[in-house]
């Protein structure tokens, strides 16, 4: 038995839409890593981008089970001293919801350079219009939701 590593032009990449409107984040943001890796697909090599483009909209809908919305938190360092700074996600949905799902999906990728060049494939806005309309992409399947 060979083993097969698909060519960088062989490997097809479709374009999906996500609509996040009452969604729940990590379940979410989790079928969307599977996606953007090329896991529901049989060519899926660890080690190279067979993935799909993913388009995300009305990212402001989003939602979070428990009691995260008050109690989760996001950090950030300056670099300088005392420059920690702490965000509640509520305050962050309401200011910039895009963020939220952009570090929930970003946290589930690979962390290196294949794991950045996958990132780029996620797109995400707040409401229900994208400017991807030329690529024509399809409703998400149910059955990558349940990956």
């Amino acid at each position: 038995m060979k083993t097969i590593v698909p060519k960088a032009d062989t490997i097809e990449q479709k374009w999906y839409l996500v609509d996040a409107e009452n969604q729940v984040l990590g379940r979410l943001a989790s079928q969307i890593a599977y996606v953007v890796k090329g896991k529901h697909k049989v060519i899926y090599t660890p080690h190279l981008d067979t993935g799909d483009h993913v388009v995300v909209i009305n990212a402001e809908k989003i939602r979070l089970t428990g009691r995260k919305l008050l109690k989760k938190q996001t950090t950030r360092y300056t670099g300088y001293p005392g420059g920690l700074r702490i965000r509640n996600v509520s305050k962050q949905l309401h200011e910039k919801p895009e963020t939220v799902l952009q570090h929930a999906v970003k946290g589930m990728l690979p962390k290196n350079h294949l794991g950045r060049k996958l990132f780029r494939k996620v797109r995400i806005y707040t409401g229900p219009e994208h400017p991807h309309r030329a690529q024509n992409p399809e409703a998400l399947p149910s059955q990558l939701r349940k990956a």
